[in-house]
């Protein structure tokens, strides 16, 4: 008795759905897809300024609305509920207390990847730009405190055969 195999055809690929978060499809008078085009978003009633401030792996997307007094708030937590530490809470409200600053703002940061202390550099130097970007005279006080420098450095890369970035084994002569 032969038996006999029945051949599968091969399946067909179902069209991937297309999300729609943001881009909307435009159809080419041929029937094809154009390249798709932005949807504008709602604007917020609130006109803020916002800037991104960096040290090390960390990175801060902060945004400053005017308000009847300044609050300060990281990833939707008060500040000292985010950091814990008062000379890190200090490190992030040095632009704002200055005698020559006299604005009050309600601050709101968003901050991922590096340590804490990094954290708190990068969201003081995105405060320190939203500040300039509103007013030009805070740049010559903000740049002679350091605030406006970017601190690029980072953790060295661990090479091929080292157990850290430049640490060997130990090599003995005799």
């Amino acid at each position: 008795m032969a038996t006999t195999a029945k051949l599968k055809s091969p399946k067909m690929a179902k069209p991937a759905k297309m999300v729609t978060t943001g881009v909307t499809p435009r159809v080419s008078k041929t029937g094809s897809l154009a390249q798709p085009t932005k949807v504008s978003r709602p604007v917020k009633s609130s006109i803020y300024m916002e800037a991104v401030g960096r040290r090390k792996r960390a990175i801060a997307r902060v945004r400053a609305t005017a308000d009847t007094k300044t609050v300060i708030t990281v990833n939707e937590k008060s500040l000292e509920k985010y950091f814990g530490i008062p000379s890190l809470c200090a490190i992030v409200s040095a632009p704002l207390a200055r005698e020559s600053f006299a604005g009050k703002y309600f601050i709101s940061a968003h901050v991922k990847g590096g340590g804490i202390h990094a954290q708190a550099e990068a969201i003081r130097h995105g405060l320190s730009r939203i500040l300039v970007a509103e007013d030009a005279t805070q740049k010559k006080e903000l740049k002679k405190m350091g605030f406006l420098k970017r601190d690029s450095r980072k953790v060295e890369r661990k090479h091929f055969g080292l157990k850290k970035a430049r640490k060997r084994k130990q090599w003995k002569k005799r």
